[in-house]
């Protein structure tokens, strides 16, 4: 083999190592293979202790996944126990976070493997120190080979020990990876160049050398297949070390074995490359969901919330949406913790205005149920009390001031109900058993008093006069006078039935009063004209005198009816009692009336006279 085969040879192996090695990607553990889901903190702790101090070597992946999983569990446990103190009426401002005795476990767990990996690591980096030192020596011995044809010849079993010894060692410092297998390449090839072997070991090596490499591009072309993608691009950078060790073919074969080789690669390279771009593909996608929750978050706590019920449903919208953001995937590692920073600063803003709503509810409950406890003691203080009336006054006004003070807890709140509504009615019912006999005397009373009312509708007619003349006049006057009486004389009625039973009895009475008086009138006005000659007999000075007596008679009527009615000007009807005080007023003004037109009329008969 020539020198310039080997260049060509060793210039093809480096393309392969810098198309195939495309950069790591810093991935999730979650997303480069399945991963077990803890569902308790001992689950996790059982397994961090296995790799604390077991034999197998601490994953970095892993280890984040475990630190993740503990500490998702560790804040629901927290949170959960923060909820149910608040829940319970507990004041989050005294609420006090009690240590974990698991947590203290984990970090002493972690602690330990984080001292076996910075252990290991400077292991595996003073191997690679030392790795690097014996292939310099390699590398020393076979450029001491390359002298003449003669001591290559010589010396090609040891070359080949070498070279095998070469293989053997792993890996060095990457730092000096390059340049140190560019060294190595570059003594090997001279090596080959002044190597003066006979055509048939010459082709026995090329032809091992293409069975290894055929078997490397088989082993290349099944990973295609291998479902972890990770797992196949790092066992294809396997292979590279391992071909660019085999030494070259015939050079017939070169270019062929090479693409085929190549060709191997580019599948999984591909592969490889596509799973990072799906990956940070659906980071993307998880950052817009995120993005999407922490918005809604930030509007919820926007709304404004008019009571328990608003706080109560926000609450679960909000749960709601920190059950969802758990079934999303890592955002972008860039965004990852500050888009959570963002989620949790919106959330725990929420909580923390609810925790300060309730805490100023719960002092209103306290103020209100001390309002309600205060009643309570007035209801009882008036619960044995016999003076029904008053009593009663005071109870019902108590009740409308119950109904001014805010809301308690429900249960409390009906407690103290129940209390209040037993005091009131424990008077209640004394009241209503001690008046049960009133009630039935006042109902006899009513029954009396309609009986009155309908014989005063009898003897209401308007013939009464025609039928009988003056003498049925004041015969009815004083059947009239003693149904008066007689109603007067009976007791009280049921109280809502005194207004209409009342104006019911003073209609049928001022259309008989109105009657009585004009037949009165009458016959006075009649049996004074007939008085008028017995009068005149006495002398002309006589009829005057009497005219003066009813001149005075009628300005007394006249001054009084004019009082009576300034005063009636100074009252109002605004009530009941009020009402039927005018009506009163009313029938007095109109008796004087009649009185003051009889005297009026017998003025005229002495005038006549």
């Amino acid at each position: 083999m020539d020198s310039q085969e080997n260049i060509l040879e060793t210039g093809k192996q480096e393309e392969v190592i810098q198309e195939a090695a495309a950069p790591e990607v810093e991935t999730n553990a979650e997303e480069e293979a399945p991963r077990k889901v803890y569902e308790t903190k001992q689950e996790v702790l059982e397994r961090v202790k296995e790799i604390a101090h077991g034999e197998e070597t601490p994953q970095k992946d892993e280890v984040e996944y475990l630190k993740t999983a503990f500490y998702k569990l560790h804040i629901a446990e927290r949170e959960a126990k923060l909820k149910a103190y608040i829940d319970g009426g507990g004041d989050p401002e005294t609420y006090q976070v009690t240590p974990d005795e698991d947590e203290e476990v984990f970090k002493a767990e972690m602690g330990v493997i984080k001292e076996r990996r910075q252990q290991l690591f400077r292991e595996q980096e003073a191997e690679k120190e030392e790795n690097l030192k014996k292939k310099q020596a390699i590398i020393e011995k076979i450029k001491s080979m390359v002298t003449s044809p003669e001591e290559a010849s010589k010396t090609y079993q040891e070359f080949k020990a070498l070279q095998q010894e070469w293989r053997d060692i792993k890996a060095v410092p990457a730092e000096s990876a390059n340049e140190l297998w560019r060294n190595y390449q570059l003594y090997v090839e001279q090596f080959y160049d002044l190597l003066k072997l006979n055509s048939e070991a010459r082709e026995l090596d090329f032809k091992k050398n293409l069975e290894a490499k055929t078997r490397l591009c088989e082993s290349a072309e099944k990973l295609a297949d291998e479902e972890d993608v990770i797992s196949a691009f790092h066992q294809l950078q396997q292979l590279h070390q391992e071909y660019r060790e085999i030494g070259p073919v015939s050079k017939e074969l070169r270019e062929e074995i090479w693409q085929r080789f190549k060709a191997a690669s580019t599948v999984v390279t591909k592969r490889h490359q596509q799973h990072f771009e799906d990956l940070r593909a659906r980071e993307e996608e998880n950052l817009q969901k995120k993005t999407a929750l922490c918005e809604k978050v930030e509007a919820i706590n926007g709304e404004e919330n008019k009571g328990s019920g608003d706080w109560e449903r926000h609450t679960q919208e909000i749960i709601a949406i920190q059950q969802e953001w758990k079934t999303i995937g890592f955002a972008p590692q860039k965004m990852n913790v500050k888009i959570f920073e963002r989620f949790r600063a919106a959330c725990d803003d929420f909580f923390a205005r609810k925790a300060e709503y309730f805490k100023t509810l719960k002092d209103n409950f306290k103020e209100n149920a001390d309002k309600k406890r205060a009643l309570i003691e007035k209801a009882k203080a008036l619960q044995d009390s016999t003076e029904w009336r008053s009593t009663s006054d005071k109870l019902i006004a108590l009740q409308k001031e119950w109904k001014t003070i805010g809301v308690v807890p429900k249960k409390l709140g009906d407690q103290l109900w129940e209390e209040f509504l037993g005091a009131c009615n424990k008077f209640f019912e004394a009241r209503n058993a001690a008046g049960a006999g009133q009630r039935s005397e006042e109902h006899q009373n009513l029954e009396k008093k309609r009986d009155v009312i309908e014989r005063l509708k009898a003897v209401a007619t308007p013939s009464g006069e025609a039928e009988g003349g003056e003498e049925a006049g004041e015969g009815l006057q004083e059947k009239v006078q003693k149904l008066v009486e007689e109603y007067n004389a009976i007791g009280h009625v049921p109280y809502k039935e005194k207004d209409k039973l009342y104006e019911e009895y003073h209609a049928v009475l001022d259309k008989l009063y109105k009657e009585l008086n004009i037949s009165v009138a009458k016959k006075r006005l009649n049996k004074f004209k007939d008085n008028l000659k017995q009068v005149a007999e006495r002398g002309e000075g006589a009829l005057d005198n009497e005219r003066q007596r009813l001149m005075r008679q009628y300005d007394t009527l006249k001054q009084e009816i004019q009082t009576y009615e300034n005063n009636l000007g100074f009252l109002t009807a605004s009530s009941k009692k009020g009402n039927s005080l005018i009506e009163e007023m009313n029938r007095k003004i109109q008796k004087l009336k009649d009185d003051m037109q009889l005297v009026k009329e017998k003025i005229k008969a002495i005038d006549a006279a």
